[in-house]
């Protein structure tokens, strides 16, 4: 009787295809906690926008596929001038950085300076380059506590663009600021009363939660913190814990791999049993593929990239390079 050979799973031939295109374009795989789990697998490096900043100016490589959004290729490109940066797909934008248009920070700056107003503009890396080059920090949910005790106590804190992080550092600094309006729509959907309904199912479970989430899911939570600080927290309990947390869906991916002593629960949306952003659902294993095939979506240098790229190593980098100046106070 003939042997009847069962086809590999398309799965395995795409992450194959993958891995000998690496080889062949000098590629490393850069891949957001966002990222579906699958994605996370393949990348030589995961991590938060932070982490992935600072990884991306270490690789040797000489392209750098970014699994994630547009700013964060953006960003990698910026801090890697001579590098290629891919970005499997080119839609993959940002909420935030959607709710930022340069053009109008840029009037509103210039409207606090006509009436006297004496600012730095913080902004988070949640947004295009062209926001980053009007700016004189650029901050992560890792860094920005840190960044903002950094402004001199002379200036006001214009904060851009999400409005809920910025409650949450006025809460953990004391420094007032002006807050732009403008939220990630993957934790302004949290519903406040499935937590408090998922907290009384579990009683002994501990929330833990983004900063981007609104404050009055944030005053449930037994932690807060960015997704690095996240899996710091939970590797401190060598006892097994239920854990409910809120933020994008796809991070319980990664803690339960580093952790998988714990169990892991999402906080519900509004409308839907978890939440996932739409944008990093974008990218797929065949548009990696494709992308490293084509050699496109490519991020191309633009001319605000030399301006945002001064902020970003003032900012990210430890230690920032030499050539890095301090910031020039943008009520001056």
């Amino acid at each position: 009787m003939a042997t009847i050979q069962t086809p590999a799973h398309p799965y395995v031939d795409v992450v194959e295809e993958i891995q000998q295109l690496k080889k062949e374009l000098d590629a490393v795989i850069l891949a957001h906690y966002y990222q579906e789990g699958e994605i996370q697998e393949i990348a030589d490096i995961t991590g938060d926008s932070l982490k992935l900043a600072r990884e991306a100016t270490k690789t040797s490589a000489s392209t750098i596929v970014f699994c994630g959004v547009h700013f964060m290729a953006e960003t990698a490109k910026i801090l890697n001038p001579e590098k290629r940066v891919l970005l499997p797909d080119v839609q993959a934008g940002c909420s935030l950085a959607d709710s930022c248009p340069a053009d109008k920070l840029s009037r509103y700056q210039e409207m606090l300076r006509i009436n006297g107003r004496k600012f730095q503009t913080v902004t988070y890396i949640n947004s295009t380059a062209a926001v980053k080059s009007l700016s004189d920090w650029i901050v992560t949910s890792g860094n920005a506590e840190e960044i903002i005790r950094r402004v001199p106590e002379e200036y006001e804190i214009l904060f851009v663009p999400d409005q809920h992080l910025g409650s949450y550092l006025e809460e953990v600094t004391g420094r007032k600021m002006i807050l732009w309006n403008g939220s990630c729509i993957v934790h302004e959907i949290f519903s406040i009363q499935d937590l408090l309904k998922a907290k009384k199912q579990y009683p002994d479970s501990l929330t833990i939660a983004h900063p981007e989430c609104p404050a009055n899911m944030r005053e449930h939570a037994d932690f807060i913190g960015g997704t690095e600080a996240m899996i710091k927290y939970v590797s401190g309990f060598a006892e097994p814990r239920d854990f409910l947390v809120a933020t994008e869906a796809n991070m319980l991916w990664q803690l339960q791999s580093k952790h998988p002593r714990h169990r892991y629960l999402p906080v519900p949306g509004i409308a839907c049993a978890c939440n996932k952003c739409p944008h990093m659902a974008r990218n797929t294993l065949e548009k990696i593929r494709d992308c490293m095939k084509n050699g496109t979506p490519e991020i191309a240098w633009e001319a605000d990239f030399l301006k945002a790229r001064a902020a970003l190593e003032r900012s990210l980098l430890n230690p920032p390079p030499v050539a890095s100046q301090p910031p020039h106070p943008q009520g001056d």
